[in-house]
């Protein structure tokens, strides 16, 4: 049985003495009264696996207007077949409440603030800020807007929430997901409100790095002086081999963007230094993903293929579940959000689509100047402006509720107050304006992709999306490819938004949005293919400012390209292959310039052997290579010995500098002045001398893996799969898994490809598909991490994508359930 492992680490944990009444502390949260949670009645034991095994039903639903059938299969997929469109998203919110309901209100619950009333008073700072960086506020003016001016979408999401409900109220006390039982809740009615949450939540993950970015690179300005920090922390990326090609020329743009005429002093700190501030928690600066679609002119079938995989956190219940929706209009094939209707990225019978992360800053904080301790009034060119005020009540877990008094200006949000101070600076008072607060409609953009059949219908969908940006990749059968960047993105000045900006002066405050026709974007390019990997969308050519090059990474949109471009006769297979590619394009620049600077004499027989064994390396980071695992620990150490000392001279968090600059800093500058250790003051030291340092620190620490057999790249990096409540024994562990950061199979500790699609659009649609969990959010069921092995081997499923008659003959269906009219 698939929960005793968690059940073994609880009793060893708590010696199962405690009384039966008594919260038990497991994840850093409470469970419940023990008797409760080991009644054979009620607990734990009807989540087992024999209790989940039939998955048959015949059921009535009010709402319905006719009959939906769904077929299951051999992985748990629904294929869904309704008679139309709100019948068939009804079903869907049946489907993922009856597999993922206690992840969908977990996740809904984080974005509102509201984690305290599950786990107790040790989340207050975590909802405090969630309620103060404006979620609730963002989904608000979402579902008003939609509801307002999108009635099918509206409808959509209804219909929806109706079908989350329906299962909800069909739930018996010993049903309660294992989750509900161990943290000793129930769960409350789904509303509409709460799609727009996880709209907001997904928001936060791939963009709110900028909440920290801003603060850090204020930070850093701060300590260095601008003219180091452009240095440091510079936009210069020689390697970078961009989404849109190089040389590609860009109309003027339609919006003047002109800087403050004090922003050399007042913003970049050129003449002026002002305080800093601590940091708010960050989602993985990870976040982001891979996309491509080849041309018939580089296939063997002389069709497009369409390829995605985003990467994000991994996660046990996923955060991807796999569904097939049939209508009249559409017939519909891919990942969904447990949350959310229809599908994310995905295919039809027409088109296909991915999306990756665009990395562009869209989030800014701004330094407030009120003119009291009441927050009643802030300055605001020249003048004194009223401020607004939200309430907040954080409801506690075994606490008393907390009260939050937000104050409300015209440029967002106060992030820090008083009363929710900024530990290095507790008299700051930054107000935050992100994209996402705006009223926005971008769940349309999902449904109108579910229904495209055309290059013309992509181009209309992806209007609708203004929050986070992303790059939009998208195939068609009649042969057509493209990419799009596409938001509401800010029209910026050089540096704008790299730092906290001034908020009493409006010439600081965003200008305008770039106008869709002037977003990044390419159709049918001569060299047969589009792609994107979060790296810059364009060169220097484009006329408005994209953000510190800190938030796009290089090497994967090169290797990509790269071997995109040398290839021909692509079979889906190829591209398969491709995205579990474990070839290290970063050391391959890396490693030669650090062989430079390698000084044999001063090292002993131990780092000559480790040396040695990253100079025999073949460059892929495959599960067994050894010296992927010495390269990595040496390029840390070093970073250590030419930054640490520099960085940790203050007190304050200001990140570091990314990989790329260190590279370009040993290709060209021997005598770089940060390799000097300030705490050495006698003794001037070379790059020369930091990697001789760094290889004898990074020696003791392969020597340590040697002797417990972990110098192997998958021991070392020891992937996991994490359950959500973090416990050990309801994730997968140690995974035997290649990739890594800057890698295309970009597989880290916690993080990678979180859903692997490969969709080749010939008359019958081929399509790949799997993701590193499984369809049942259920820890006692096998469907909770089905998928993980063949992931973590690099394998695939075929979909089944198929009508209704020819899906109910296919010896994979195992289940039939279906839903008529009450």
């Amino acid at each position: 049985m698939r929960i005793l492992p968690f059940l073994v680490s609880a009793a060893a944990t708590a010696g199962l003495t405690f009384a039966l009444n008594t919260p038990l502390p497991v994840g850093k949260s409470k469970t419940p009264r023990l008797g409760y949670f080991l009644s054979p009645q009620m607990g734990f034991w009807q989540n087992a696996e024999a209790k989940n095994k039939d998955f048959n039903q015949d059921l009535k639903m009010a709402g319905l207007k006719g009959k939906v059938e769904v077929y299951v299969d051999d992985r748990l997929v629904p294929h869904v077949y309704a008679e139309q469109d709100l019948d068939a998203y009804q079903v869907q919110g049946y489907l993922h409440a009856k597999f993922r309901l206690w992840q969908m209100e977990f996740q809904t619950h984080v974005a509102a603030g509201r984690l305290s009333e599950i786990v107790g008073a040790d989340r207050i700072k975590t909802d405090q800020f969630f309620r103060r960086l404006g979620m609730k506020l963002g989904a608000e003016r979402t579902k008003a807007n939609v509801e307002k001016n999108s009635p099918e979408m509206a409808a959509a999401i209804e219909a929806y929430a109706k079908g989350v409900n329906a299962y909800i109220a069909s739930l018996k006390p010993e049903e309660l997901p294992f989750e509900y039982k161990l943290l000793d809740y129930q769960p409350e009615t789904w509303t509409t409100l709460k799609t727009y949450l996880f709209q907001m939540f997904m928001s936060y993950d791939l963009t709110a790095r900028g909440v920290t970015s801003d603060l850090q690179m204020t930070n850093a300005r701060n300590h260095f002086g601008y003219a180091d920090f452009d240095q440091l922390f510079t936009n210069e990326q020689e390697a970078l081999d961009p989404i849109i090609p190089k040389g590609t020329v860009f109309a003027p743009p339609s919006i003047a963007v002109k800087a403050p005429a004090a922003s050399d002093s007042v913003y970049l700190g050129k003449t002026t230094v002002k305080d800093s501030s601590a940091l708010p928690p960050t989602p993985n600066k990870s976040n982001g993903s891979n996309n491509w679609a080849v041309s018939g002119s580089k296939t063997k079938s002389g069709r497009p293929i369409l390829c995605s995989d985003p990467h994000l956190g991994l996660n046990l219940p996923s955060l991807w579940f796999e569904i097939q929706i049939t209508t009249p209009s559409h017939s519909t094939y891919g990942a969904s959000f447990p949350g959310s209707p229809a599908v994310i990225i995905g295919f039809n019978q027409d088109i296909a689509w991915g999306v990756t992360n665009a990395g562009r800053d869209v989030i800014d904080f701004f330094d407030m100047s009120f003119k009291d301790a009441t927050l009643q009034e802030y300055q605001f060119n020249g003048q004194w402006q009223k401020a607004s005020f939200v309430e907040e009540t954080i409801k506690v877990k075994g606490g008393a509720d907390v009260k939050d008094k937000i104050a409300m200006t015209q440029l967002g949000p106060v992030m820090y107050d008083k009363t929710y101070p900024s530990a290095q600076a507790p008299g700051k008072y930054l107000a935050v304006k992100w994209s996402s607060h705006e009223a926005s409609n971008g769940l349309n953009t999902f449904y109108l992709l579910n229904h495209a059949k055309n290059f013309d219908d992509y181009r209309k969908a992806i209007s609708y999306w203004t929050t986070t940006g992303q790059n939009f990749v998208f195939a068609d059968k009649q042969g057509d490819i493209a990419i799009q960047q596409q938001a509401h993105f800010v029209a910026r000045w050089n540096r704008q938004g790299d730092f906290v900006l001034p908020g009493s002066d409006s010439s600081f405050d965003w200008q305008g949005t770039i106008p869709f026709e002037e977003n990044p974007f390419i159709k049918n390019p001569a060299r047969g293919f589009v792609s994107s990997a979060n790296q810059k969308p364009v060169d220097e050519t484009y006329p408005y400012y994209l953000g510190t090059a800190s938030s796009f990474p290089v090497y994967r949109g090169l290797i990509i390209n790269r071997k995109l471009s040398a290839m021909s006769g692509i079979t889906p297979q190829d591209m398969m292959a491709l995205q579990t590619d474990n070839y290290n394009v970063m050391a391959e620049q890396a490693r030669p310039a650090l062989m430079k600077y390698l000084q044999p004499a001063a090292l002993n027989a131990n780092e000559q052997r480790m040396v040695k064994t990253m100079a025999d390396w073949n460059l892929w980071n495959n599960p067994t290579e050894k010296g992927a695992t010495v390269f990595k620990a040496v390029w840390d150490s070093l970073e250590n010995a030419i930054w640490l000392d520099d960085f940790a001279a203050s007190t304050k968090d200001m990140g570091w500098p990314d990989e790329i600059t260190l590279v370009q800093i040993l290709q060209r500058d021997s005598a770089y002045k940060f390799a000097d250790n300030i705490q050495t003051p006698n003794k001037k030291e070379t790059l020369s001398d930091a990697l001789t340092t760094a290889i004898q620190k990074a020696t003791v620490a392969l020597l340590v893996l040697e002797k417990e057999n972990k110098l192997e790249w998958a021991k070392a990096k020891a992937t996991r799969v994490n359950h959500l409540l973090k416990i050990d024994a309801l994730s997968r562990m140690n995974l035997p898994i290649g990739g890594g950061a800057h890698i295309i199979n970009a597989t880290t500790g916690n993080h990678g490809p979180s859903w692997r699609m490969v969709v080749h659009l010939t008359d019958e649609v081929e399509a790949y598909a799997l993701y590193p969990g499984g369809q049942s959010g259920n820890p006692g069921s096998h469907y909770c991490d089905s998928f993980v092995d063949y992931w973590a081997a690099g394998k695939y499923y075929p979909v089944l994508f198929l009508n209704k008659t020819a899906v109910a003959a296919h010896p994979r269906i195992k289940w039939l359930m279906t839903f008529t009219k009450a």
